[in-house]
């Protein structure tokens, strides 16, 4: 079970703020803080009481590994292993919504817990003003999930940290809405391929550029990353997809044309429908109507990621 607590504090981003944070990081209690992405839950990664904390809080299984958040590449390289195309994808795309899966370095610190026991560790450089200077603060390693119930929608506000984590945590900073508003890209290097594990805002296209790799999906139901699970991102209601018209028990989410009771994108633009989508399911989640219906959103680049959070808010 996750700690009691009293009500969660939220502190505007500062120093002080990030001072605060550290202290707690530091006693071994995961924060709620901003990246580019979504809220993430933080804990120093080399501490598997502090872990173990996260994924009590989150109520998380525990077959789920984590990401594990570093201030630059030369702090991953300390943590797992790069060949080649690795690092230059790493060049290319960090610090940003990018997660490298790799094997672990020998000796390397992080606690099995937050690998979920693998021989790889997802690791990423966060571009995030907030998380950054957590990272400089603590000297840490950080482990950081979305700060939400697992399962539940991510938290792109720190107002949706607290609907599913108020009073689980300690202390949430506030830096505003996220911008890229989906979680990260993971992918690992496989078999002279770039394999996506998960889609994000760094879109197949741009690995291809970057790697001159073909990229291609994962088979099977091994969980190698985060975000792997069937069920995931429900808002607690039923929900359809590729709606063209809601019926009057449906919360309707609009795209483009289609207009609903939430539009992701007056103008059918698929970077403002990413970083307004869990907004959106939140806002559905919240309402006084029993279902939720989505319309229709192209898969093309980035609504590849859009649509794969979409199935997994669905099952």
């Amino acid at each position: 079970m996750a700690e009691a607590s009293k009500p969660t504090i939220v502190r505007a981003f500062d120093s002080a703020a990030i001072a605060e944070a550290a202290a707690l990081i530091a006693a071994g209690k995961p924060v709620a803080v901003p990246t580019e992405t979504v809220y993430g839950l933080a804990a120093d990664a080399r501490n598997p009481q502090a872990v173990a904390r996260i994924y009590a809080a989150k109520g998380r299984p525990d077959f789920n590994p984590l990401i594990v958040h570093v201030a630059d590449l030369a702090a991953a390289e300390r943590l797992g292993v790069f060949g080649e195309i690795e690092r230059a994808l790493a060049q290319h795309f960090w610090p940003g919504p990018l997660t490298l899966v790799v094997p672990r370095s020998a000796g390397c610190p992080v606690a099995s817990i937050a690998t979920a026991g693998l021989d790889t560790i997802a690791l990423r450089v966060p571009g995030h003003r907030a998380m950054q200077a957590l990272l400089a603060e603590t000297g840490a390693p950080l482990a950081a999930p979305s700060a939400n119930a697992s399962g539940r929608v991510s938290p792109t506000k720190a107002a949706h940290v607290l609907a599913s984590l108020d009073g689980r945590i300690a202390l949430v900073i506030d830096d505003g809405a996220t911008t890229a508003g989906v979680e990260s890209t993971i992918v690992r290097v496989k078999d002279g391929a770039v394999q996506i594990l998960r889609p994000g805002p760094v879109t197949a296209d741009m690995l291809s550029a970057a790697s001159g790799l073909p990229v291609t999906g994962v088979e099977g139901s091994e969980i190698v990353a985060p975000g792997m699970l069937a069920s995931h991102y429900a808002p607690g209601k039923p929900v359809r997809l590729g709606a063209t018209d809601f019926t009057d028990d449906e919360f309707g989410i609009g795209f483009g044309d289609v207009a609903g009771d939430y539009s992701l994108s007056d103008a059918g633009d698929l970077t403002e429908a990413a970083a307004r989508l869990f907004d959106a399911l939140h806002a559905g989640a919240a309402s006084a109507k029993a279902k939720i219906a989505v319309a229709a959103i192209p898969v093309e680049g980035l609504g590849a990621a859009i649509n794969d959070r979409l199935a997994r808010a669905a099952v």
